[in-house]
């Protein structure tokens, strides 16, 4: 899995500081959902002390439910190396934007397998573990072989019978298995961000969209620490 961040909603800090002073602790895109809050009640003096910080300000908003102000500020990332198991999930989430690669128009055949977590090595596995986590691997990787010359066999059959190539890589998509790797593109504004993070950064939740929401977390906290403060560093129980 490789996560990339694209982009990020950037203030333009000259017209901020026309109506507030900026706190110099506070990333850029913290500062963007602390003047939807001031804009609200217009308590550009910041004169709650308590309240005064950016950090504290955010913490303030997300104890109070105000998570509205948190829609002005948006990320962007590009997802590599994840499965097509793992975007069926995530397309759910309909407050974010996506733009995935599609399989009728870009070939299938030079997909790769990925391998769920449950099979995959761990430094304390014991010998009968990866045992039997290799023969999982193995039975995986026979399994998309098989499904590579199927798909190549229909690919030969849609040629015969005159399909253009999206036409015949539309049909011969069908036989793709939802470990095949995908790639996507993914937007959202931190209010939507942070439904994702509490939603999938969970004991509960599905192995591989777990990892992702913990990846997209890192990446997340980078850009605005503030807007995360309150999400646990290990995932909710």
């Amino acid at each position: 899995m490789k996560i990339d961040l694209i982009s990020h909603s950037v203030p333009s800090m000259w017209s901020i500081t026309e109506f507030m002073g900026v706190d110099e602790d506070a990333t850029p895109v913290d500062t963007i959902p602390e003047f939807g809050g001031r804009a609200c009640y217009q308590s550009w003096s910041k004169p709650n002390p308590n309240t005064r910080k950016n950090e504290d300000y955010l913490a303030n908003i997300i104890a109070q439910g105000h998570e509205s102000v948190l829609e002005h500020a948006s990320a962007t990332f590009y997802v590599q190396g994840i499965s097509r198991a793992l975007t069926h999930e995530l397309i759910r989430h309909r407050h974010l934007s996506f733009s995935q690669i599609s399989q009728r128009f870009v070939d299938g055949s030079s997909s790769e397998v990925v391998v769920p977590p449950a099979y995959r090595f761990k430094e304390d596995d014991s010998a009968p573990t990866r045992e039997l986590k290799r023969e999982a691997q193995e039975e995986l990787y026979r399994t998309f072989t098989e499904v590579r010359d199927s798909y190549e066999t229909l690919k030969s059959i849609g040629r015969e019978l005159g399909l253009s190539r999206k036409e015949n890589r539309e049909a011969a998509r069908s036989v793709i298995p939802n470990a095949s790797e995908t790639k996507i593109e993914v937007t959202g504004n931190m209010r939507a961000w942070r439904d994702v993070i509490k939603r999938r950064w969970h004991e509960a939740a599905d192995a591989e969209i777990r990892e992702f929401a913990g990846e997209i977390l890192g990446e997340l906290r980078r850009i605005a620490p503030a807007t995360f403060q309150d999400i646990p560093e290990v995932p909710f129980s």
